[in-house]
């Protein structure tokens, strides 16, 4: 089957499409750098590259004439309050893609939402029946991802046969090196022996190849209109940092940092770490950690048959993956 993934070059991206050429599909990888094919992707299927604005709904429709299925995973990721381009690609974009996939006749598709587009209380449980992120006191992220799928469902209504996937937080191999993923960062910090100190406080990690076989999954057996949470295991970030040095024969974390610490200097933080480019202490990035969800995915896994593998098997492969491209000093453990 020819499927499109827009967001190829992306961390998701790159792990969907390498999951499509596995399984023999031939792939459309959309993205903003033309020509360049996502590093690491394989696979016996054929990739085709093209360079596609996800606004420019008429561009879109070309692109998908003949496509049978379309993964949409363009989002721009900003904790600010008010961010004008994420708004339009996260809400805009999404509708673009939509339309045109419905006027070029593709059968399906399935868009990549977030869990953050849910409301959830302080170690409360998210299942895809709970509220939806709608208060303007919200990041510009969680609203936009909410408002996305308000505009995919329009054009549900309008006949498109579409779906979401609502992934937690993905971290694992294989990422781009050069660039890593904010979750795989911090691990491979770690596993460098430079992180003398950790966060206190769980969160929902989940590997990025299940998520991508999710999607898969979702395109397969997903229903219409419907929502599919994406979830791994609640799992310590200390912990997982301590797992990534002790694998890697670096010395971990041995410092815990209370999140409700960092959430009362975090004011004081935030601004200076902005000006590197840093969102690391915005609010909404400590209130992910410090809210600390219980994630419900048993409709993902009755519906879908999803089910992801242990934390422990993912920080063991990232650990082999880091020092593959040459990112660490030591040799791993295993």
């Amino acid at each position: 089957m020819k499927i499109a993934v827009t967001g190829a070059a992306g961390f998701l991206g790159l792990n969907l499409v390498n999951t499509l050429l596995a399984e023999g599909h031939d792939v459309l990888a959309i993205d903003r750098v033309p020509g360049t094919p996502p590093a690491g992707a394989h696979g016996d299927g054929l990739l085709r590259w093209e360079s596609v604005d996800v606004l420019d709904e008429e561009a879109m429709t070309r692109a998908l004439d003949g496509i049978g299925v379309v993964h949409h995973l363009v989002a721009v990721i900003s904790l600010r309050q008010e961010d004008p381009l994420a708004w339009r690609v996260n809400v805009d974009g999404v509708g673009a893609v939509a339309r045109a996939a419905l006027r070029a006749g593709v059968r399906r598709m399935v868009s990549c939402g977030s869990l953050a587009s849910f409301h959830y209380e302080r170690r409360g449980t998210v299942h895809e029946g709970s509220p939806r992120s709608t208060a303007k006191n919200l990041p510009v992220y969680h609203r936009s991802k909410y408002y996305g799928e308000v505009e995919l469902l329009k054009v549900v209504d309008a006949g498109l046969d579409a779906l979401i996937c609502n992934p937690t937080g993905i971290y694992g191999p294989v990422d781009h090196p050069d660039r890593l993923s904010r979750l795989n960062q911090s691990l491979l910090d770690s596993a460098r022996g430079k992180m003398p100190a950790g966060v206190s406080g769980e969160f929902d990690m989940v590997d990025v190849r299940d998520v991508a076989r999710g999607f898969l999954l979702a395109a397969e057996k997903g229903r219409t209109g419907h929502n599919y949470l994406l979830g791994g295991h609640r799992y310590g970030l200390m912990r997982s940092m301590q797992d990534a040095a002790e694998l890697a024969g670096a010395t971990g974390p041995r410092i815990t940092i209370p999140v409700g610490l960092l959430e009362r200097v975090a004011p004081l933080i935030d601004p200076v770490a902005r000006r590197f480019g840093s969102e690391s202490f915005a609010p909404a990035a400590l209130e992910n950690v410090a809210m600390s969800p219980v994630v419900d995915r048993t409709k993902a896994g009755a519906e879908l048959g999803y089910e992801p593998r242990p934390v422990e098997e993912t920080i063991r492969d990232l650990v082999t993956f880091f020092a593959a491209e040459d990112l660490l000093e030591r040799t791993p453990t295993r």
